[in-house]
């Protein structure tokens, strides 16, 4: 029996879920347009911007959404951030909001590629204005892992608020083989965002009004096909352990909510330890794990601001 099970394993170990893109022979110069984002491959993201008012940006913020979520996200920040004097550029990554090839994951590389493109593209648009990069979540991992990459994004600095680094070495066993089982042998599946928390119980903020909202949003995705949530799950992995693997990262900053039910406390903390005075935390005790939309979102648009400029000095 254990021979036989061993073998299964083996044959769904090769049956893996793949998330590799093949590129184009030719490539495109990336620009930031008025409503998307054109990558190197020629893929048009589509893209929302918030300019900064009274003049030249003092600085820009490239934005990347979590899961299930789209630009739209950025909304309460951008608008507060453009009254600062900073334009907020989000795109929706691939496999979400308007892009094409809704709910199907594109793969860690591609992500972190489009995020490449993105602040490549900003830079041109604004030459000579500092850029920096936001992930909320999901985008949070794909920013943390891009700068442990070899060629990290040429950015003046990262803000990572609540960073998806809910590791597989963090999950129960049973969360681990269920997902494994599922993404093999039913990648297609789809799986009700309702329904999981019907079953666990997860605030993921305190603005119940934005969640409601969220709720009545086409856009936003409330199911999620297994081989998506397996893909997640190998980027969290290895935002688990990038800090360990960077070289010269830009400034960072950490934003943490104390009342995060989605992201577990131990893997936050223990990336926090990992990036050690590399990085400025900023916890907040009535803080959840949508920072930038909760009802105290305000202080957090304001510290994300002043850090920005504090940068520029």
């Amino acid at each position: 029996m254990r021979a036989w099970i061993a073998g299964l394993l083996l044959c769904l170990a090769g049956c893996a879920p793949s998330f590799d893109r093949a590129m184009p022979d030719q490539l495109v110069t990336p620009v930031v347009q008025d409503d998307v984002l054109v990558t190197r491959d020629g893929t048009s993201l589509p893209l929302r911007r918030w300019g900064a008012e009274g003049g030249p940006p003092k600085a820009i913020i490239v934005a990347l959404h979590g899961m299930g979520d789209y630009s739209n996200a950025f909304d309460m920040p951008g608008k507060f951030w453009a009254q600062q004097g900073i334009t907020t550029i989000a795109y929706d990554q691939r496999g979400f909001g308007k892009s094409a090839n809704p709910g199907i994951w594109a793969g860690a590389q591609t992500m972190r590629d489009d995020l490449y493109d993105a602040v490549a593209a900003a830079r041109q648009r604004y030459p000579g204005v500092p850029v920096f990069a936001l992930g909320e979540s999901m985008g949070g991992a794909v920013l943390l892992t891009a700068l442990a990459s070899s060629t990290p994004p040429q950015i003046d600095g990262a803000i990572l608020s609540a960073p998806a680094v809910w590791s597989r070495a963090d999950m129960p066993l049973t969360y681990r083989t269920a997902l494994f089982l599922a993404a093999h042998l039913v990648p297609g599946m789809i799986l009700s965002n309702d329904a999981a928390r019907r079953v666990v119980s997860i605030v993921p903020s305190d603005n119940v009004e934005m969640l409601r909202a969220l709720g009545r949003d086409p856009l936003f995705q409330r199911r999620t096909r297994t081989d998506t949530l397996y893909g997640l799950v190998n980027l969290m992995d290895e935002a688990r352990t990038a800090p360990g693997r960077l070289q010269n990262p830009s400034p960072i900053l950490f934003l943490a909510g104390v009342n995060d039910q989605v992201i577990p406390p131990k893997p936050t903390e223990g990336v926090i330890a990992a990036l050690g005075n590399r990085a400025t935390v900023k916890r907040y005790e009535k803080g959840y794990h949508m920072l930038l939309r909760d009802l105290q979102r305000e202080l957090v648009h304001r510290d994300v601001a002043e850090w920005i400029f504090q940068r520029n000095k």
